[in-house]
């Protein structure tokens, strides 16, 4: 798949960028050089790899495990902590009502 200048027009039109013709035209090259790679990627052979959560042990592994079984996550315990007063975190809000933050509407369309 060729991504085109009317692809990244649309897509930028949906995220509400104004892109340039320059960098409309980076951003054709860019995307293509990544679907590029993908394609090589494609073509190597992966039928004796196996199926992984993650590609580094650097977590800590426990070796009698496999697959994703293995990885040892960092783990903490939950603590209950005070939150910020309600009063206080509307006090420095540009705009607020009695309850909430009022902010801009972004989306238009």
């Amino acid at each position: 798949m060729k991504i085109t200048d009317k692809d990244v027009t649309y897509v930028a039109d949906l995220a509400h960028l104004d892109l340039t013709a320059e960098e409309r035209a980076r951003m054709v090259k860019d995307l293509n050089s990544i679907l590029g790679y993908i394609d090589q990627m494609s073509e190597l052979d992966t039928a004796n790899v196996a199926p992984m959560a993650q590609v580094s042990d650097r977590f800590g592994t426990d070796p009698n495990k496999t697959g994703s079984e293995r990885i040892v996550y960092a783990m903490r315990e939950d603590k209950v902590k005070p939150s910020l007063v309600h009063d206080l975190a509307l006090a420095n809000a540009p705009d607020h009502d009695e309850s909430f933050f009022k902010v801009p509407k972004v989306i238009e369309k």
